[in-house]
């Protein structure tokens, strides 16, 4: 860790929570930071949990994690998060320019924690079929994936993050990835068995596997994807503030809800995670916010890392303030300004107090109300000489009246000419 102070522990009721968090940027004006936090408590035999948010995939997700600190009133943060993209496998390999900022950022102290979404296909967030996500389960639970992670493992290793954190396969249980477990429990499972056995063979690693599915049934109970107690090491749950459940307590009892992860995480003797969780159907929640930080405050997740962007975050979405007060409050002891009592000398004007201000999102806000995973694909290149393009001429509005449907142009080195403007 760098000599910068860092906050190790702060306390929600009695209980020391610790701090990690993986970065992001606050665009425009910060928002106000919260005063600096001490720790109240403790316990070397019980250790905190990791607490974090991911907020951007790229090499951003490092640079700017010091805004997200001085919003958090300059605690060190000590988490990164992010997801390899899962269109092509030359990408789920995890090319060394993509993983390196991550990798440097890992090494720069010993308690920090680098935790990856890795898909278990390509074209992952393409839909297919059925039929076509079985056969490929199939090839992959036959072997035929092995060589992928293997390259994978060696390059993680060779760029100093052998412990990394593996969060594979991500919401198995649900229908929106190609790696979904649905069309073939058994190959699932054989072929998540693969692919740790594969990243394992590679000397020097230490990885941790995470199984996170998504909160609830969805498409098949998550517990009949489990593949084996031998090859994870973290029962994980994406859970957002969604049905199935609409109150708190619900997803909590619902069948493979909340509680359902921690006693099948007690059951196979197994630290818990979420890796992705935050607000969503039901808007600026602050009590979904307040009785979420409450459960992990009373269940000890190895880590958590809230997705944070619109329409699922507190700092990066300005649309849930009162949420972003209780993350705030309830994890760094930050308090919103109270005015003081009028207690001032007559004639002495009371400074009205400065009222919090929102989080800024520093990108717009995306089109999905599901998280984003990073599918880059290869710049566009320069466009070809022999391309027409022009430019075109403003006209009078009494010509524009009969030629609604075309856009006068100029085309350097040609007469001009017109062309059909497109719909």
């Amino acid at each position: 860790m760098s000599k910068r102070r860092r906050l190790t522990g702060t306390c929600i009721g009695t209980v020391a929570i610790g701090l990690v968090v993986a970065g992001g940027v606050l665009g425009g004006k910060a928002a106000e930071a919260a005063p600096p936090t001490e720790s109240t408590s403790e316990n070397p035999e019980n250790p905190p949990p990791a607490i974090g948010a991911y907020l951007d995939y790229g090499p951003d997700g490092v640079t700017r994690m010091a805004e997200l600190s001085q919003w958090l009133g300059g605690a060190e943060l000590s988490v990164g998060h992010t997801y390899l993209p899962g269109d092509v496998w030359e990408n789920i390999e995890g090319r060394p320019g993509f993983l390196r900022s991550w990798a440097d950022w890992r090494r720069g102290a010993d308690d920090r924690i680098f935790v990856l979404n890795v898909p278990m296909l390509e074209r992952n967030e393409e839909r297919p079929s059925d039929d076509e996500v079985r056969e490929l389960l199939q090839e992959g639970a036959g072997g035929g994936f092995d060589h992928h992670y293997q390259k994978l493992a060696t390059r993680l290793v060779e760029l100093g993050v052998p412990d990394t954190v593996i969060v594979l396969g991500w919401e198995m249980n649900g229908t929106t990835y190609a790696h979904r477990c649905g069309p073939d429990p058994e190959a699932w499972k054989t072929y998540w068995n693969r692919i740790v056995a594969a990243m394992r063979s590679v000397p020097g690693q230490k990885f941790r596997f995470d199984f996170a599915p998504n909160r609830g049934l969805d498409a098949i109970p998550w517990t009949e994807c489990y593949p084996g107690d031998d090859v994870v090491d973290i029962i994980g749950m994406d859970a957002y503030d969604q049905p199935p459940g609409d109150t708190f307590d619900q997803q909590v009892s619902d069948p493979y809800g909340l509680q359902k992860q921690v006693d099948f995480a007690a059951e196979h003797k197994k630290a818990i995670s979420y890796p992705e969780w935050g607000l969503f159907r039901n808007g600026d929640n602050p009590e979904y916010m307040r009785r979420m930080l409450d459960w992990m405050d009373e269940h000890k997740p190895l880590y958590q890392t809230i997705t944070d962007y619109c329409p699922h975050g507190v700092w990066q979405c300005a649309e849930n303030p009162q949420s972003s007060e209780v993350f705030r409050s309830k994890l760094f002891g930050w308090q919103p300004p109270v005015r003081q009592p009028d207690t001032e000398t007559p004639g002495t004007p009371t400074p009205a107090p400065t009222p919090p201000q929102a989080p800024t999102p520093p990108l717009p806000k995306p089109a999905e109300t599901k998280p984003v995973r990073p599918t880059p694909t290869d710049p566009p290149g320069k466009p070809d000489s022999d391309k027409e393009w022009c430019v075109p001429i403003e006209m009078g509005e009494w010509i524009n009246r009969w030629v609604q449907d075309f856009t006068v142009c100029v085309k350097p080195g040609t007469p001009e000419h017109w062309k059909h403007r497109n719909p």
